[in-house]
């Protein structure tokens, strides 16, 4: 019997499909997430950075205005008539009296000299143009001698250079030469006149009335106020303030005069013009100047109405008043520190928190009294996202009643830097 052989074999596994791997599908749903989230995170980030940077914003910390600390003066104003005392471009110390229109007597020729110098202006030391004494104006001056008048000697043709004929005017006083100015300048007296009130009107003189250019009609009436005013226009006059300042001259004709003002020369008075009839009584305006820090100061002021029988009374009686008023004015002025080096002006914040301050670089000081109020002004341009320490930016300033401003410059306390990216991005998470 044959035997055979078993010839049965096994087959192999087939073969899985492609990407149908274990595990697979799970990694790629993770990658996916992974990428999605690294996108959105990615967006996140970015975001912030698209933004421009808000601008740095300041805090003024100064006050507007402050008043300077201490007693007000108190000054001692005459016990009759009226008065008026400042400093220019600072302020007032106030007035005295009731302050309405009166005679003013000599004092009138402020105005005559100032119509006539704005008219024909003179530097200082310079003699001007001549004019002629006409045959009727020396025929006029027995007259005039014999009513008392204040008067210079003249005779019909002699000659006086402008100057000459002002200090004739300022210093005696000479209403004869008052009249001749005038109608050398207008051509009359009256048209004189007329140019007078014009520039009272001009300058705001609103209580003012001139009638003649000497001011021996008690017409011419106004107030120390009105006076201050214009006592404060004529003394920038660089003639006018030299030929008041003087105690003599001489004169054609004449010869020598001296000035009526006898305060000249004291306690800082350097002019302006004394005045007096029986309607006025004593009147003065007047202009001092004295150092105060360094600084030379210009106190102005006008008593008028001061009583007395006559002239050298009266004007004994204006000058008696007069000197304690300009004493306690220059008393009280003085240089005040209203802020100093290094005091904060102002706060700077910048974006995400970050902040510096910005600081006086020097010592601003103001002349002035306590009491008088002083404006503070802050000016600082946009500030830029970087400012280091110590950087000028800036300025600030202060000014005493009417005054100027003094300035000084301000600059960055601590450095200010923008936030980098890393802290922007945190800021938004």
């Amino acid at each position: 019997m044959t035997e055979y052989a078993s010839t049965r074999t096994t087959a192999p596994p087939a073969p899985r499909p492609p990407g149908r791997r274990r595990g697979s599908g799970v990694r790629l749903l993770l990658t996916g997430l992974l990428t999605l989230l690294l996108a959105s995170a990615a967006v996140v980030a970015v975001a912030p950075l698209r933004h421009p940077l808000p601008a740095p914003t300041v805090t003024r910390t100064l006050p507007a205005s402050m008043v300077i600390p201490g007693k007000a003066p108190t000054m001692p104003w005459p016990t009759s008539g009226q008065a008026a005392l400042t400093v220019p471009g600072v302020g007032s110390f106030g007035t005295s009296g009731e302050q309405k229109p009166v005679p003013i007597g000599s004092v009138a020729k402020v105005m005559t000299a100032y119509v006539i110098l704005t008219a024909h202006p003179l530097d200082r030391g310079e003699q001007g143009p001549s004019l002629t004494v006409t045959a009727a104006q020396a025929a006029a001056y027995p007259a005039e001698l014999a009513r008392g008048e204040s008067l210079v000697r003249v005779v019909a043709g002699a000659v006086f250079t402008e100057r000459q004929a002002l200090q004739a005017v300022l210093l005696p006083s000479a209403n004869n030469m008052a009249r001749i100015l005038g109608a050398w300048d207008a051509g009359s007296e009256e048209a004189f006149v007329d140019k007078m009130n014009d520039t009272a009107a001009a300058l705001g003189m609103t209580d003012t009335r001139y009638t003649d250019p000497a001011g021996l009609d008690p017409g011419t009436v106004s107030t120390a106020v009105d006076q201050v005013t214009l006592a404060r226009r004529a003394m920038e006059l660089p003639a006018f303030a030299e030929i008041v300042a003087q105690k003599t001259a001489t004169l054609p004709v004449e010869g020598k005069v001296r000035n009526y003002n006898s305060l000249v020369g004291k306690d800082g008075v350097v002019g302006i013009k004394t005045g007096s009839t029986d309607e006025a009584g004593g009147c003065l305006a007047f202009a001092a100047v004295v150092t105060v820090g360094g600084r030379k100061v210009t106190i102005v002021g006008a008593v008028l109405g001061q009583p007395g029988a006559d002239t050298p009374v009266q004007l004994d009686r204006v000058f008696r008043v007069t000197r304690p008023l300009v004493r306690a004015a220059a008393a009280a002025i003085s240089v005040h520190q209203v802020v100093r080096a290094g005091d904060q002006v102002a706060a700077v914040r910048g974006p995400l928190g970050a902040d510096t301050t910005l600081d006086a670089s020097a010592d601003v000081a103001v002349v002035g009294w306590p009491g008088l109020p002083v404006r503070l002004e802050v000016d600082v341009p946009a500030v830029p996202e970087r400012l280091p320490a110590g950087t000028g930016h800036g300025r600030v300033s202060a000014a005493a009643g009417d005054g100027e401003p003094v300035t000084a410059g301000l600059r960055a306390g601590a450095g200010l830097e923008p936030p980098s990216t890393w802290d922007r991005i945190r800021e938004h998470r």
